[in-house]
């Protein structure tokens, strides 16, 4: 079997779920991540022009997010992270407001706005502090819990916690079809992964099989190959300088607290009435540092 690209990498994602000719590959995901009921399942979806946001470069990368709407107009935007940068919450309210804000029109009513809906899929744990892979953010009081409106919505869902309830067999993409689809962005790395989605396609899911043998298709397509290689190439060395910011970032904070310790012990001689030249020969500290710490 061909290796198949991983749909993890944003192009590779937006190849299969934001071109058109795959709506109804993106029409099943968005009916499995806003588990609609079935009365108000999602038959339609028109892809919008990807570059809406054109202000500055960071707004140039939102051209490899896949931007929707319904058939009620409601705006949907999915994006695909592979590197933690820790701004994804002011991100996605930014990118949020712009597709939010972007349907107003000259002379148009505020009440003709139409529910804005952001979807974070990320490949790394982003909030700690929940055990659910799917997370759904809204606009409440803090007091009553009471919804302000519909109009923001926020999904994050984070593969890593997906993949640990998968191994430890808490969730069923037989069962559940969110899980389906977030577990075929891991399947190009996870045989087993593939087999059971494989199954599943031939046995009772059409629009999957469609998504398999689509995947399939580009991961042969040499145009395609060639932009995902330099795309895919790009997060590494994106990842690669996250790492070494990080790792200097460390290296600093340690060497701040080895300064702040060697001031601390310098002071408590200075309270015990330790002489200058004494605690310059102890702690490493200049005449002129100490004296300092005196005044």
């Amino acid at each position: 079997m061909t290796k198949r690209l991983d749909l993890r990498v944003d192009f590779a994602f937006k190849s299969l779920f934001g071109t058109h000719g795959n709506e109804s590959i993106l029409t099943a995901f968005l009916n499995a991540a806003l588990r609609l009921p079935e009365e108000k399942k999602i038959k339609t979806v028109y892809l919008l022009d990807p570059h809406f946001n054109k202000e500055n470069q960071e707004d140039k990368r939102s051209i490899l997010d896949v931007h929707a709407r319904l058939e009620d107009g409601t705006r949907i935007n999915i994006e695909i992270q592979l590197n933690n940068k820790h701004d994804m919450e002011k991100r996605t309210l930014y990118y949020w407001s712009k597709m939010y804000s972007s349907q107003m029109k000259e002379g148009m009513d505020y009440g003709e706005l139409c529910q804005t809906i952001t979807i974070n899929i990320v490949n790394f744990r982003y909030l700690s502090h929940i055990n659910h892979y799917h997370s759904v953010f809204q606009l409440y009081e803090r007091e009553e819990k009471l919804l302000l409106t519909d109009m923001l919505e926020i999904h994050f869902m984070e593969l890593p916690k997906l993949l640990i309830k998968w191994r430890k067999k808490e969730v069923d993409p037989r069962e559940d079809q969110l899980v389906r689809w977030l577990l075929l962005l891991e399947a190009s790395e996870d045989e087993e992964i593939t087999q059971v989605l494989e199954e599943i396609a031939m046995q009772e899911d059409q629009v999957l099989k469609k998504a398999i043998d689509e995947w399939e298709r580009v991961s042969q397509d040499p145009e395609v190959l060639l932009a995902y290689e330099a795309r895919r190439k790009a997060l590494l060395d994106e990842k690669s300088a996250l790492r070494r910011a990080e790792n200097l970032g460390e290296k600093r904070g340690r060497e701040e607290g080895r300064k702040e310790t060697i001031k601390t012990m310098a002071l408590g001689m200075i309270q015990k009435g330790i002489d200058n030249k004494t605690i310059s020969d102890l702690t490493g500290l200049s005449q002129e540092e100490i004296n300092n710490l005196r005044h």
